[in-house]
């Protein structure tokens, strides 16, 4: 139960409330305790010397005793369900933030259905401990506790009996409840590969559709929900074996107790109102008996949900280092960008495997454009990444206007570097929303101008609620192309002193990309920009080219000048053109 212990800084805020909670329902599980003791009295009160007045007098007790134990678990519920809704929405919001910190490597690791079943079942299953089975378990074992007190306070005999199935309960109990959680943690997991293959389908249903892959995905999404299905009903079998258990040998054990206790009022030993008290407590009783299984149930998945969301909530930020350089000056002008014997490796590659940058410079001076070529898998978008800091160098340095970015707060530096990057993500919000998304402003002129460059404006006048237009999610109600002009606006939007853009022009047609191009010269004439480039047009958008192999730079010059200098460039560059 270490997971759930951890959660105790979210809790602590209500913990006067949530303890004032349980003891009000531990006060109203004892009253109703007393209930058997007024039936005991009337039985061999009132009853026995047939006083009508007395056996009023016990049925308004007893209706005291109904109405204030309803009346308490009333306030109960009030005092706990605000706080414990805040401390999930606290916890949601807690692990969104971290998640949007948590650096791109991280994001690797888990899937986005994993990630997703974290931030709401589990937190629902935690919200549910809290409300539940937490504070049950404490009045269950009050109520027992007490219970069994006035039981062999009533009759010591009658009680040993009634407990005797104890020693035997415990420990299988404890190994039944010990499988059940390894269930829990599975099933949880297996919740999060369900969702991933949901929201996969989803976004990808055009392709599924275009390819005829829908029996396929469908096959492995029943596969998935089948083994679900089985870990579901695994738990529910080890449930059912501990309900049994906790519901036949206490009724075996109520049952003896009626047995010996009605011989012993036929001897003359015991009173029927002291039997009827000492069954009615012991049925009394039964249901915390009953219900224990399922609070430890819900308490094993629970710490299981805790041990989920505290996986990801230990997965280290993206922390900046604390600066011992100038910071970079703020303004517009464009900015130099150097980079200095870089060399990276992604996180997690193989032991032994080359880096994917080794010993990369390059200097890029204020208002320069440089387009980056190389082939494919050389490195060309693994550089344009590590310029906002998406990922972090293995050595070497970056430097913005002389200062090694790793001193500048991230928040900071992607206020200077503005990045488009090949495939463009939209979100579902309106048009405006997203262009303007990195700039702070609603400004209507800066998102016109940002739609003009783009050479969105038109399709965008032509939607039918123009730049308020709510796009769908990840944009799918637009073509490739508008997707594109739409990243690119959002990306010129924010007139960055740095500008990136990872092949920009890719999804667009010859007519758009020659009027983008158009519009981009006159961008690039008034930043300094690094253009990753796949073919002759965009690298010509560039005042210069670096050509990208083997982890470094092997050569610069214009367009023309590689072409007459480098058959390697001449090889990357003549195919794209021929087509």
């Amino acid at each position: 139960m270490r997971s759930l212990a951890r959660l105790w800084p979210w809790v602590r805020p209500i913990r006067r409330r949530l303890a004032a909670a349980t003891v009000l329902a531990a006060v109203a599980s004892v009253l109703a305790l007393l209930m058997p003791l007024v039936l005991k009295w009337v039985a061999d009160g009132p009853v026995a010397h047939r006083d009508p007045a007395g056996v009023w007098l016990g049925g308004g007790l007893l209706l005291v005793l109904g109405a204030a134990e309803a009346g308490i678990f009333g306030v109960r519920r009030w005092l706990v369900a605000r706080p414990l809704a805040e401390i999930e929405a606290g916890m949601r919001q807690a692990f969104y933030r971290h998640v949007q910190r948590m650096p791109v490597a991280a994001h690797e690791r888990w899937s986005s259905g994993q990630l997703l079943s974290r931030s709401t079942t589990d937190l629902q299953l935690l919200h549910g401990f809290l409300a539940v089975a937490l504070p049950f378990l404490v009045v269950n074992a009050v109520t027992l506790v007490v219970g069994c007190v006035i039981l062999l306070a009533q009759q010591w005999l009658l009680g040993l009996m009634l407990m005797a199935p104890v020693p035997v309960l415990l420990p299988l109990c404890a190994l039944l409840e010990a499988r059940y959680a390894a269930a829990a943690r599975q099933a949880q997991d297996q919740v999060g590969e369900v969702a991933t293959i949901v929201q996969e389908s989803i976004l990808g249903i055009r392709v599924i559709k275009g390819l005829g892959h829908h029996r396929e995905q469908a096959r492995r999404f029943r596969q998935l929900a089948y083994r679900l299905r089985d870990t579901e009903l695994g738990k529910a079998r080890l449930l059912a074996v501990v309900s049994v258990l906790l519901s036949v040998l206490p009724d075996i054990a109520v049952a003896s107790v009626l047995v010996l206790g009605v011989a012993q009022v036929a001897d003359g030993t015991v009173s029927a109102g002291t039997l009827l008290a000492f069954v009615a407590i012991a049925l009394a009783l039964k249901p915390s008996v009953d219900s224990t299984g399922e609070l430890l149930a819900l308490s094993n998945a629970a710490a299981s949900a805790a041990e989920r969301y505290l996986e990801v909530m230990d997965t280290p930020a993206a922390i900046d280092r604390p600066r011992d350089e100038p910071p970079a000056p703020l303004g517009w002008a464009p900015a130099g960008l150097v980079f200095d014997e870089i060399r990276f490796r992604y996180p997690g590659s193989p032991a032994g495997s080359p880096d994917v940058l080794d010993g990369l410079s390059l200097r890029i001076e204020p208002g320069e454009s440089v387009a980056l070529v190389g082939a494919t898998g050389s490195g060309k978008s693994t550089v344009a990444a590590l310029v906002p800091r998406l990922y972090e160098l293995t050595s070497g340095r970056i430097s913005l206007d002389g200062v090694d970015i790793a001193t500048i707060p991230r928040d900071r530096l992607r206020g200077l570097v503005a990045v488009a990057f090949q495939e463009p993500t939209l979100f579902s919000a309106s048009i405006a929303d997203n262009v303007l998304m990195g700039t702070g402003s609603t400004d209507r002129a800066e998102l016109e101008r940002a739609l003009r460059i783009a050479q969105a404006d038109e399709f965008v006048r032509a939607l039918p609620h123009g730049a308020g237009t709510r796009l769908g999610e990840q944009g799918m109600t637009l073509s490739g192309g508008q997707r594109q002009r739409l990243a690119l606006a959002r990306a010129v939007a924010a007139r960055p002193r740095l500008l990136v853009l990872d092949d920009p022009l890719s999804a667009l047609d010859i007519d758009t990309e020659a009027l983008v191009e158009a519009a981009l010269r006159r961008v690039l004439a008034t930043t300094t920009a690094l253009i990753v480039a796949h073919r002759p047009s965009t690298a010509m958008l560039a005042d210069r080219v670096a050509l990208l192999s083997g982890g470094r730079i092997v050569a610069t010059g214009t367009h023309h000048e590689l072409l007459r200098a480098s058959r390697e460039y001449v090889a990357l560059m003549t195919p794209v053109a021929i087509q």
